[in-house]
């Protein structure tokens, strides 16, 4: 199994990963509808939002593998994606140097097919990944890639969104500690 190396901006990445706010946050819908359009889209049962953390890989949105919330970074197909600028496709995981010995191969789920969309910030960097995965070798159509790039780009648009909504709420938390309870507007006559 080859560990996959950590970017050369790791540092950077991480606090752009952190800015997000968004690590062990609860379950969101729109989350949750991109992975699964990824499922359908690729025709695969298992699909990940996937944030690659400093030692783990920890998934907000997930389809396909109930009850698992994150894995070790150094097992994680992701990891190996965040050092990409496309869609990294593995066919066949067992035939793969890199990954025939890793235990997600070996064990469970029994990774056999692996696809992920790297999600950049505006900033540039790869801080997760949109996955999907299935137990049996494949290969994706263009069409399907693209897709995938397509969600990818949505994803990171919904975290931005979430990110300037809850800043515009401590923003106007804040002005409403410093000035007291705003007065309700008049109506116009």
């Amino acid at each position: 199994m080859l560990i996959a190396q950590k970017p050369d901006n790791e540092p950077s990445r991480l606090a752009s990963l952190r800015a997000l706010d968004v690590l062990d946050s609860a379950s969101e819908a729109q989350f949750n509808t991109l992975v699964r359009s990824a499922s359908l889209l690729t025709g695969t049962p298992i699909s990940l939002l996937s944030l690659i953390d400093t030692g783990r890989q920890w998934f907000k949105a997930n389809t396909g593998l109930p009850g698992v919330t994150e894995t070790s970074r150094d097992v994680a197909f992701c990891a190996h994606t965040i050092l990409q600028e496309d869609v990294f496709e593995v066919a066949d995981a067992r035939s793969d140097p890199r990954f025939a010995d890793n235990p997600l191969v070996t064990g469970a789920p029994g990774i056999r097919f692996y696809a992920g969309a790297p999600l950049v910030t505006p900033d540039g960097h790869a801080i997760g990944t949109l996955c999907v995965i299935d137990k049996v070798p494949r290969k994706l159509t263009a069409n399907q890639k693209q897709a995938l790039r397509v969600l990818a780009r949505h994803v990171m648009t919904q975290l931005e969104l979430r990110r300037h909504a809850r800043e515009l709420a401590q923003a106007k938390a804040e002005i409403i500690r410093l000035n007291g309870k705003p007065k309700s507007a008049k109506p116009r006559r």
